[in-house]
């Protein structure tokens, strides 16, 4: 069912249109269209808000890299924080699955995140002072990517086994000069593999390339240590983010040793437990200026209690906050987030 809406103002950001959510998602959960600033098209998003007067937090969840504005996995969880805490709550579609020109990091996907904010501070009671970004795999990717380019919106950034090297990436899936699916995509979205002009593209796309831009952003890091054999994106792709927006860097060596041996190098400091990691316990953990990064015991996997209940406590324009006295408990906690 198809409910037009005539808006009693005008704004660039125009949702038009507003349909029932896709399959697996809450029935509360709207599907709009969004006017693009960049290219003018109209991109479509989920949505859901209070109905409240008074400014309420903005979560903008991201799907994975794979995956489109229809993705209930993770998703699902994102919203359901939102209708549980009064929160708004925006899921774009970014351009879809990252194998497209448009998609994968492009100038024009990261506006449509921007529109996305846009168009809910201009309808909705938005508090700019709480406005979070969360995203698991290819929607880590582009949660670093949204921090890096765009840190003047963000109270928190929370990042789950993302990508943070288009080219090294695609190095990841070739296997004796065989491309593997992901490596496919990254030709498919860049024209070609990243070497020549191509690499520079790719490196364009890639979040180290602006995360020293991040360093005013809360920015929680996380990657299952064992990403990269139990998963696809080798742990080493957030201790290299990490790098670039921490005060006092890692030791690159000891980086990837750490990845090749999955040993802790002994001259970094264990990390003390942490119970809203449950059964998924800390392996290591690293915090410097804003930054924090924590690597844990599992594969390509997000953490929905710590990484929400985290996000929370942040608020813009002030140091990331570390410790959270009264945890909510997050059901669908400990899923597997595939990319």
């Amino acid at each position: 069912m198809l409910r037009f809406l005539v808006p009693s103002f005008s704004f660039l950001l125009l949702s038009y249109l507003q349909a029932d959510a896709p399959k697996g998602w809450q029935p509360e959960i709207s599907e709009i269209r969004i006017h693009s600033t960049a290219d003018q098209s109209e991109q479509p998003a989920l949505t859901w808000s209070p109905h409240v007067k008074e400014a309420r937090p903005l979560l903008v969840g991201l799907h994975t890299w794979g995956g489109d504005y229809k993705q209930a996995s993770n998703g699902h969880v994102y919203a359901q924080w939102c209708l549980d805490r009064g929160w708004h709550f925006v899921y774009p579609h970014f351009r879809g699955p990252n194998k497209t020109s448009a998609a994968m990091g492009s100038d024009l996907a990261v506006q449509d995140i921007v529109d996305a904010v846009e168009y809910l501070k201009k309808t909705q009671p938005v508090d700019s002072s709480r406005i979070y970004l969360i995203g698991a795999s290819g929607g880590a990717h582009m949660s670093m990517m949204m921090a890096s380019r765009h840190p003047e919106i963000w109270a928190g950034v929370s990042a789950w086994c993302g990508i943070s090297d288009i080219p090294a990436w695609h190095a990841d899936h070739v296997k004796n000069g065989v491309a593997d699916h992901y490596a496919q995509n990254i030709e498919s979205a860049l024209g070609g593999p990243p070497v020549g002009e191509l690499l520079k593209e790719g490196i364009h796309r890639s979040p180290l390339t602006f995360l020293e831009h991040a360093k005013s952003v809360p920015l929680d890091l996380n990657h299952g240590i064992h990403d990269g054999r139990l998963g696809s994106v080798p742990f080493r792709h957030s201790l290299l983010a990490f790098n670039q927006v921490a005060e006092t860097p890692l030791n690159r060596d000891d980086i990837f040793s750490y990845y090749e041996t999955e040993q802790r190098p002994t001259t970094w400091a264990a990390p003390q437990p942490d119970a809203l990691y449950g059964s998924k316990a800390v392996k290591f953990r690293a915090v410097s200026g804003n930054a924090r990064i924590t690597l844990f015991d599992a594969g390509h996997e997000i953490l929905y209690t710590p990484s929400l209940n985290w996000l929370a406590q942040q608020r813009k324009g002030q140091p990331a906050i570390w410790t959270i006295d009264k945890p909510i408990p997050v059901k669908a906690d400990d899923t597997k987030s595939g990319l």
